[in-house]
């Protein structure tokens, strides 16, 4: 099949759509190779004969059945040109169906100004395609826009072509009634979750190929503080009220601002996301302040009492803000910062918004990495212990050692309990790498009472987290691990913080006065900083109390000494003596300190001055050292 030039249209398809009636003046010297215009020049109007057929019967038997059909019709030429049209077809256009004649069908069908439509428009009259099926938009002459379905395909013989359009405005203007019920909340009447997701995608995609637009995009991720209490105090209708109320006045925000409200237009789209959550989208955003000029204006407009079926409710809210460039963003990415954005919000203390921070969102994504890797890690021996030296005040010789843990982290490095311990105790992995640490620090004190049978034995003090007291079985684990490495009790001692011991009651007291039973020493660290109940000391199987360092702070200079400080330190001193407790300073950093110390009766410190937590191969060195600090 030899390929056609299509009258009309050039390669590049650009023609307003619209119906265009064509001039009823008959164009000249246009004949083409096959005699094309020459034939339809004498049969304006009439359906012409096919080529495989007689003038006196082409089209015998269906003349009548075209003319009167219902469903508008018209056959086109080779070119695209249009040789007859049925009275229906003018009727849909508004015309006289012979003034259509010679018109080009492109034109009154909308087929040239998708670039797409036009490729497959071209291919079906050139033969290269059998049928093209679409859904056009068409503006009547009277003014209405119709909707229709458009069909073109080859007659027999393939020089001849029908051209259907359908009137499909009823059925296109009930699916988009039934698409609004399915993409708009019925409670606030915003858009819902599936549109809001639809918007941002297509924005997402739009801003890639928009020159003319900033490329940037913003978000408002809002949940209402406390919604929870109005629907279970007040009832559900309440609360649906209220959301609906809080609809409006986002959406007024969002027209105050540059915004639609909920138009799903272009501009500022308001949704609801579920629940009492409420999205905000600003496209082509003119930056962060835009954006948070949109928070403060939502914040604001919450906080003024609604009054709603005699109830007036006072709420807040809780925004995430999240503006960047569009390029390179996914609509999931973006979702999960304003996600981890309003978390924010409602941690700093709820009724703000909070700007997207992403250094701290990458701590938080360094957290959930090393949360979620603990308890692998346990097993892969990623954990060592050092050691820090717990020094006599009075004869400056270390009497024991604390042990701390370390992780050495395949991808973050050597990372200090700080980073992962308050992690372990929200996951649980406290308990298995508790144990390890205990078993750990007990095998390696029997090693070096085993190296240096001569010397004086160092006790080893272990930390011991609440939540290993009640999640195992602390006592068994401690009887089990003492009996495995043939360490002595006494020279073990287990330290647990002053919030985890003051208070204790039931099992927590009862497995203390097991372990202390059993010979093992136990300590209160950070003394002075938790409950401070000192009622409990005289009732606790406690040993030893560890002062938190802010107390020898006060201590750092002889000419500028906090007074305070010093008679808080010589009381607890004296208080733990009269209780037959032993009392270790945390934090000695200077001579100044160990010297003060000293002298108001503290037992043992530790710190800096003496040592930095060290390897067990320079424990070992220490106790070649009968026990003195000075070269480390």
């Amino acid at each position: 099949m030899r390929e056609r030039a299509v009258s009309g249209h050039p390669d590049r398809p650009g023609r307003t759509p619209g119906v265009t009636l064509p001039s009823v003046t008959e164009r000249k010297g246009t004949t083409n190779e096959s005699g094309v215009r020459a034939e339809r020049q004498g049969t304006a109007g009439r359906l012409p004969a096919l080529a495989h057929e007689s003038p006196a019967t082409a089209f015998g038997d269906y003349r009548a059945a075209f003319h009167s059909a219902r469903l508008p019709m018209a056959l086109l030429d080779g070119d695209g040109l249009i040789i007859a049209a049925n009275p229906a077809f003018g009727e849909l256009l508004g015309t006289d169906p012979g003034r259509l004649t010679s018109a080009a069908a492109a034109d009154l069908a909308d087929l040239g100004s998708d670039p797409r439509l036009w490729t497959a428009y071209r291919e079906v009259l050139c033969g290269r395609s059998d049928r093209l099926r679409c859904t056009r938009r068409l503006k009547h002459p009277a003014g209405q826009t119709l909707w229709v379905e458009v069909g073109v395909e080859p007659l027999p013989g393939g020089e001849r072509f029908l051209l259907t359009v359908a009137d499909s405005s009823d059925r296109h203007d009930l699916l988009a009634r039934v698409r609004h019920l399915q993409m708009h909340d019925p409670v606030t009447r915003l858009p819902n979750r599936a549109l809001f997701f639809e918007r941002l995608s297509s924005a997402l995609e739009a801003a890639s190929f928009e020159p003319s637009g900033t490329g940037r995009i913003g978000l408002c991720y809002l949940d209402l503080d406390g919604f929870k209490a109005v629907n279970d105090t007040l009832g559900h209708r309440v609360g649906d009220r209220l959301l609906s109320a809080v609809a409006q006045r986002l959406s007024r925000c969002a027209e105050r601002t540059g915004g639609r409200g909920g138009d799903a237009s272009r501009g500022h789209l308001v949704a609801r996301l579920g629940g009492d959550e409420f999205a905000l989208l600003v496209e082509n955003s003119a930056g962060t302040d835009q954006v948070a000029e949109l928070a403060q204006c939502a914040l604001d407009a919450l906080q003024q009492p609604f009054d709603l079926a005699g109830q007036r409710l006072s709420v807040s809210a809780s925004i995430g803000v999240v503006e960047r460039t569009a390029a390179g963003t996914t609509a999931t990415g973006l979702m999960q910062a304003a996600d981890t954005t309003l978390y924010w919000a409602k941690e700093d203390g709820k009724a703000r918004w909070t700007l997207f921070d992403p250094e701290r969102n990458a701590h938080r994504m360094t957290r959930q990495a090393l949360s979620s890797t603990l308890r692998p890690a346990v097993d892969r021996g990623e954990f060592t212990l050092e050691y820090q030296p717990l020094v006599g005040l009075g004869n400056g010789r270390a009497e024991g050692v604390e042990a701390l843990v370390r992780w050495r982290h395949p991808q973050f490095g050597t990372l200090a309990p700080n980073r992962f311990i308050a992690l372990a105790e929200e996951n649980g992995s406290i308990v298995e790498l508790g144990r390890w640490v205990l078993e750990a620090a007990c095998r390696q004190a029997r090693a070096w009472q085993l190296e240096r049978p001569a010397a004086r034995p160092l006790f080893v003090s272990v930390n011991v987290a609440v939540r290993q007291v009640w999640d195992s079985d602390l006592v068994a684990d401690v009887a089990g691990i003492l009996a495995a490495t043939e360490l002595p009790p006494e020279l073990l001692q287990l330290e647990l913080t002053e919030s985890a011991v003051m208070g204790s009651a039931g099992r927590p007291l009862q497995a203390l006065q097991a372990l202390s039973d059993m010979g093992v020493r136990i300590a209160i660290d950070d003394f002075g900083t938790g409950y401070s109940n000192l009622a409990y000391l005289s009732r606790l199987p406690v040993s030893v109390l560890k002062l938190d360092g802010t107390f020898v702070s006060g201590f750092r200079s002889q000419e500028h000494p906090n007074p305070a400080d010093e008679t808080i330190v010589e009381a607890l001193v004296s208080l733990a003596h009269r209780l037959g407790l032993t009392v270790t300073a945390e934090c000695v950093e200077s001579a100044e300190q160990a010297a003060r110390l000293r002298r108001i009766g503290c037992d043992t410190g530790q710190g800096w001055l003496y040592a930095r937590p060290l390897p067990p191969e320079r424990i070992t060195a220490l106790l070649d050292a009968d026990g003195r600090t000075d070269d480390f």
